[in-house]
């Protein structure tokens, strides 16, 4: 007689339904949180392709150099911020539709770092400080970590490990 597992003896639920409509979401409201993240960091990189004022700056483009050159230290300011402003127009659009999801993040989080490091440790928000760059360099380390999700278009691209490994699940 061969002996019962306990695994084998209880009752199995497949592991592809989620138990709650709760878990359910999840998967949609990640896409949700992608997009949004994408979207918000595109209104930041637009206004520097277009050369267009952004609230109270009346040259984001100029505002960038300025931060990377004089605050930052960096070399190559007009440079930098030229390649800030890709990441925050192309870079945010392809992370908004979850393409190059991880390594897009990385490059947000990256930024958002610096971000933190140039405006220093001030806390008041109203006073420039750096509770915004430090919940986004949060969101883009998560999602370094968590990848594009279930709607994203790196899932539909067939050299993708998420396509693949998706395709393998019965």
């Amino acid at each position: 007689m061969t002996p019962v597992t306990p695994e084998a003896a209880a009752p199995s639920r497949p592991a592809t339904r989620p138990r709650n409509a709760a878990a359910r979401l999840e998967p949609a409201a990640y896409a949700l949180l992608r997009f949004a993240f994408g979207a918000i960091l595109f209104t930041h990189g637009l206004p520097k392709a277009l050369g267009t004022s952004h609230g109270s700056m009346a040259d984001p483009m100029a505002g960038s150099i300025r931060l990377i050159d004089q605050v930052m230290g960096l070399p190559f300011a007009p440079q930098l911020a030229f390649l800030v402003m890709l990441l925050e127009t192309v870079g945010a659009a392809a992370l908004a539709i979850g393409l190059g999801t991880r390594w897009v993040a990385l490059a947000f989080t990256a930024e958002m770092i610096g971000i933190c490091v140039a405006l220093g440790p001030a806390w008041p928000w109203i006073d420039r400080g750096i509770e915004y760059p430090v919940l986004m360099a949060a969101l883009a380390a998560y999602m370094v970590v968590r990848g594009g999700g279930a709607y994203a278009v790196d899932r539909r691209l067939p050299w993708s490990a998420s396509a693949a490994s998706a395709a393998s699940v019965p």
